[in-house]
């Protein structure tokens, strides 16, 4: 493993790694340590647990919504990552919920973006982790997201968003590209006023930023979207006003006990709230 880490990350030394390997910062993902002399497996996941100077605390807290021994369920505020990623290490869910819980094998299910709040699902134990996976990859698991947008009085609703999804010019963003679907968002109304709607989203499938590229590409950008259509740069957010996307609930039926599951995030998109804060289709203070 240590070759391999040398191998992959050749800006680092050997010398680097075994400190990091020496001060057990790197993990496979069964939460297994790695050390200096384990031999090397293909295809498995590994992790380094990075030292981030100076990272600030992000001032909103995740809710630990149900846990069971193989299943973790949070409703995460908007703001707060997933997992390490960039500048965020400690101010992560995973992270958070592994010191509180004292849980070494949690893993994230999937993820949802930094700027999204709502429900993310954790597997605790490394020999059922595959069985939960396996209701994300056979789209098993029905998943409902809010979002509020421009109001298009034009727009025939409710719609099917099928459409490719691919690299944008920029690494921080996703476009529509010509080709085989490989995406698919059903859409409906709940809610209008002025020139804002709220509206439930459907993802049948789960490419990275698949949401905000079909809102996007049907000219309803959302709300607080700080990276479509304008990249904005890196901390520039305003914690007033976070982008209105929330995963609402998710439904499916336990792969272990075959029992119906469903949880709901407490969170709430207010379109009144966002009406009086000024927050138009331009996406701009009014």
């Amino acid at each position: 493993m240590l070759d391999f880490l040398v191998a992959r990350f050749p800006q680092q030394d050997r010398s680097t790694w075994l400190a990091r390997i020496a001060r057990g910062d790197v993990v496979d993902e069964h939460g297994q340590a790695v050390t200096a002399d384990r031999a090397y497996r293909p295809h498995l996941r590994l992790y380094y647990y990075r030292t981030v100077d100076a990272e600030p605390r992000i001032p909103f807290d995740e809710t630990l919504l149900y846990q069971d021994a193989h299943l973790l369920v949070v409703d995460k505020p908007h703001f707060l990552p997933v997992a390490p990623s960039g500048p965020y290490l400690q101010e992560t869910v995973l992270v958070r919920l592994r010191r509180k819980l004292g849980i070494d094998t949690l893993v994230p299910l999937h993820r949802i973006d930094r700027d999204t709040a709502g429900l993310v699902l954790f597997s605790i134990q490394p020999e059922t982790r595959g069985t939960y996976h396996a209701l994300f990859r056979e789209h098993r698991i029905r998943k409902t997201y809010e979002a509020i947008a421009p109001w298009r009085a034009d727009l025939a609703l409710p719609l099917t968003r099928i459409s490719r999804i691919g690299p944008s010019d920029h690494f921080m963003q996703q476009r529509e590209l010509a080709g085989e679907p490989n995406t698919q968002t059903h859409l409906r109304v709940l809610e209008v006023a002025g020139d804002l709607a709220r509206y439930e989203l459907e993802p049948v499938t789960g490419h990275r930023h698949q949401l905000r590229v079909h809102m996007l590409a049907l000219g309803l950008p959302i709300v607080g979207d700080g990276i479509y259509p304008t990249l904005t740069p890196e901390g520039a957010y305003d914690p007033a006003r976070p982008l209105q996307l929330l995963a609402r609930s998710v439904r499916f039926t336990d792969p272990l006990s075959g029992m119906p599951r469903q949880f709901d995030s407490a969170r709430r998109l207010d379109l009144a709230q966002v009406l009086l804060n000024g927050r138009g289709p331009d996406h701009s203070p009014g």
